[in-house]
C-alpha cells in the first residue's frame, strides 16, 4: 500500500481545459484566462455533476477560499478571473443539480412542519446502503479507500456549513452555533471532528494531509464536496446549506455506528473506530437541534427560504446517495473505486 501520496498545489494533475486553466491561474502562469476556459468548454460538458474537469475546477477554486491546500497563494482569494470562473461554473453546477434533484414538496413554514418534513425526507432515503456493505463484507483492501473517498470532506468537516453563521440571525444562528462548537471539538483541539478522522487516517498508515488523494477521487466525491461550499459561500443559497446540514445530520448517527461495526469485525483498532464512535451519539443529539431549532426556526422566521431549506436537504442525500452508490457498484463488480492507483 502507498502510505504517503503527499499532494501540494503543484503536484494537481488537471482534468481538461477548464482545470488546466484554474490550476495555470493559482500557480501564476496561466496561458489561457479560466473564464475563457470555462465558456468555451462547457458547452460539450454532458453533465457538470460528473465531469471531472467541472468538478476539479470547482473544488480547486473553493481550496482558494478555505486555504485548504499547501501553495495556494492567498492573493489569490478574490482575483477577479478566478471569482468570473467560478460564477461560470457555479452556474452550469447548479442548472444540473436544480434538473436532477428532485425538489421535496415544502410543508408549513413552522417549526414543528418542517421539521417532521425533513425527517420524513431522510427516512425515506433506502437506496443502497455502504454503511451497511461495511459493517457486514468489506474487506481490508476495500476500507482504505473509503477513508480517502471521505478525507475530502471528512478532512474539512464542518468548515462549509460554518460559512452560514455570519449569515443567519437570532434562533438559528444560535442552533448552528452549538451544533458547529461540537464539531470543532467544544474547545477541545484534539476532540474536533476533523482532527480525529485525521487520526484514524494515520491510523491505517494513510496520508493525513488534506488534499493528499486528489488525483485519485472521482468527479463524484468533488461533487458531494463542492455542493456544500457552493450553498455555504453564496448568500442567496442560505437556506441550501441550512437544508443541506439538517438532512447530513438526520443520517449520520446510524451509518456511523454501522461503520464502527464494520471496521471493528475487521480487526481495526479504536484508533481507527473513535472517529465514528464519537458521531454515533453526537449526530443523535445534532439531528434535532438541526431540523428544528435551526431549519425549522429559519423557515418559520424567513418562509421564503423554505423551499431552498428543502431541497438543500435533498440534494444532500441524493448527490452523496450518487457517491455513495459509486463506491459500492465498484466494490461489487470487484474493482477499486477509486480513478488511480492510489493503494497499489
Amino acid at each position: 500500500m502507498t502510505a504517503l501520496a503527499h499532494s501540494t498545489l503543484d503536484t494537481v494533475t488537471a482534468r481538461g481545459p477548464i482545470s488546466e486553466a484554474v490550476l495555470g491561474r493559482l500557480r501564476g502562469h496561466a496561458d489561457t484566462a479560466p473564464a475563457d476556459a470555462a465558456r468555451a468548454a462547457l458547452p460539450a460538458v454532458v453533465d457538470a455533476i460528473r465531469d471531472d474537469d467541472v468538478q476539479l475546477a470547482l473544488f480547486l477554486l473553493y481550496a482558494s477560499s478555505y486555504g485548504s491546500l499547501p501553495g495556494l497563494d492567498p492573493e489569490l482569494e478574490w482575483d477577479a478571473e478566478l471569482i468570473a470562473a467560478r460564477r461560470i461554473l457555479e452556474e452550469s453546477f447548479e442548472a444540473a443539480l436544480r434538473a436532477q434533484v428532485p425538489q421535496p414538496e415544502s410543508p408549513e413554514p413552522t417549526v414543528d412542519a418542517v421539521g417532521r418534513a425533513l425527517f420524513s425526507l431522510a427516512a425515506a432515503d433506502t437506496g443502497p446502503s455502504l454503511s451497511r456493505y461495511v459493517a457486514k463484507k468489506a474487506t481490508r483492501e476495500q476500507i482504505p479507500e473509503m477513508f480517502i473517498q471521505r478525507s475530502i470532506y471528512t478532512l474539512r468537516e464542518a468548515d462549509p456549513h460554518s460559512w452560514a453563521i455570519p449569515r443567519l440571525h437570532g434562533r438559528a444562528k444560535a442552533a448552528l452555533v452549538e451544533i458547529q462548537a461540537d464539531e470543532y471539538g467544544g474547545g477541545r483541539p484534539d476532540r474536533v471532528h476533523a482532527a480525529i478522522f485525521a487520526r484514524a487516517m494515520r491510523g491505517m498508515g494513510l496520508d493525513d494531509t488534506y488534499g493528499a488523494y486528489v488525483d485519485d477521487v472521482p468527479a463524484i466525491t468533488f461533487a458531494s464536496h463542492n455542493l456544500m461550499s457552493m450553498f455555504g459561500l453564496n448568500r442567496r443559497l442560505v437556506g441550501a446549506i441550512v437544508g443541506h446540514l439538517a438532512a447530513y445530520e438526520m443520517t449520520s448517527s446510524i451509518p456511523c455506528r454501522l461503520y464502527a461495526d464494520g471496521l471493528r469485525r475487521l480487526g481495526y483498532p479504536e484508533a481507527v473506530t473513535d472517529y465514528f464512535d464519537e458521531h454515533v451519539e453526537a449526530d443523535a443529539v445534532h439531528e434535532q437541534i438541526a431540523g428544528r431549532d435551526l431549519a425549522g426556526a429559519l423557515a418559520e422566521d424567513h418562509p421564503e427560504l423554505l423551499d431552498d431549506i428543502m431541497f438543500g436537504a435533498s440534494a444532500c442525500l441524493t448527490v452523496d446517495g450518487w457517491m455513495g452508490g459509486h463506491v459500492l457498484d465498484a466494490w461489487q463488480r470487484g474493482e477499486s473505486s477509486l480513478r488511480t492507483g492510489a493503494l497499489a
